[in-house]
């Protein structure tokens, strides 16, 4: 029996499907008893078709906040009073901060990036990035380094649809006065992208190439000249822990220290949205050792962050 609930326990919770297997209840549940907090974390099973209803529960029963999952990003986001500039932009909404009765909507799916390069003293601010992907994850992650100061971001992406859809986000910045140079192009591109990211302070992977087991052992960049000392590369993907960009770029000139895998992703959004929740740090370093420990003892590692990353 959890002793800490009590007549005063706040309640904040996950709506998405499939929920299952989602690790927000163990990352969340205990932040809440490290800091003594009388909150508790549930997962609720919900499609677009019931997000009104879901929101409005949310309403009647003072829970504080919620995490939303696929499918229903959009969804929430087009029934909040209020969104976050990076919500606003992208039209996705991943964590709700209910302030009695006011749902404000907020996405922390760039932000878990940008914590993560912090985190490994890796800095955005001022730097030239390329972006591989625009899907989901990538395009969260194309409006949060704007917003947080980098100097340019060139995307390249596969699909017209998804380079359309990024350009058209990239517009709506550029119109609200953020100041990020930005460019797209397409995947086809090979040359212009070996080129680009020659000449780039950061390379990121936010599609899933490399991901196992369906892409394990790929990757969109070739030509191994397009590698540099000064490189940092960041992976999205964290099965597996090394994908073959990452081998590729420690083997061709890439500084061990600068080159990065997605496993911090998913903590690193939860601290996000764990600060709009309480006001706190999340307690990173105690809270890794926790998974860590799980994971020695066999327990799977949760799938959250794998659901979000794709190409469009």
């Amino acid at each position: 029996m959890d002793t800490r609930i009590s007549g005063k326990t706040r309640l904040l919770g996950v709506f998405g499907t499939p929920i299952k297997h989602s690790g927000s209840p163990i990352m969340y549940n205990f932040c809440f008893n490290y800091y003594g907090i009388d909150c508790a974390y549930l997962a609720f099973d919900c499609d677009e078709s019931q997000v009104k209803d879901s929101l409005a529960a949310m309403r009647r029963l003072n829970m504080r906040g919620a995490n939303v999952t696929m499918p229903c990003k959009q969804e929430v986001a087009r029934n909040m009073d209020r969104l976050s500039p990076a919500a606003k932009f992208i039209g996705a909404v991943n964590t709700i901060v209910n302030d009695g009765g006011i749902l404000t909507g907020h996405i922390t799916d760039g932000m878990g990036v940008v914590l993560d390069l912090q985190d490994h003293g890796k800095s955005i601010v001022d730097k030239d990035i390329v972006l591989l992907g625009a899907g989901g994850a990538a395009t969260a992650i194309m409006v949060q380094c704007a917003l947080d100061g980098a100097k340019s971001v060139t995307v390249f992406n596969r699909s017209r649809e998804g380079l359309d859809n990024a350009r058209a986000i990239g517009e709506n910045m550029m119109a609200d006065g953020v100041k990020c140079q930005m460019a797209y192009h397409p995947l086809s591109e090979t040359e212009r992208m070996h080129d680009c990211i020659r000449k780039a302070d950061v390379l990121i992977n936010g599609t899933s190439v490399g991901m196992r087991p369906m892409h394990e052992g790929k990757s969109l960049v070739t030509d191994m000249t397009a590698f540099h000392e000064d490189l940092v590369v960041y992976d999205v993907i964290y099965n597996p822990l090394v994908t073959k960009l990452m081998s590729d770029a420690l083997a061709n000139g890439c500084k061990e220290e600068n080159v990065i895998g997605g496993k911090g992703m998913l903590l690193w959004q939860g601290a996000g949205a764990f600060k709009l929740y309480t006001g706190l740090d999340m307690p990173a370093q105690e809270l890794k050792a926790f998974l860590a420990k799980r994971e020695e003892e066999g327990v799977e590692p949760p799938e959250d962050v794998a659901e979000n990353i794709g190409e469009k």
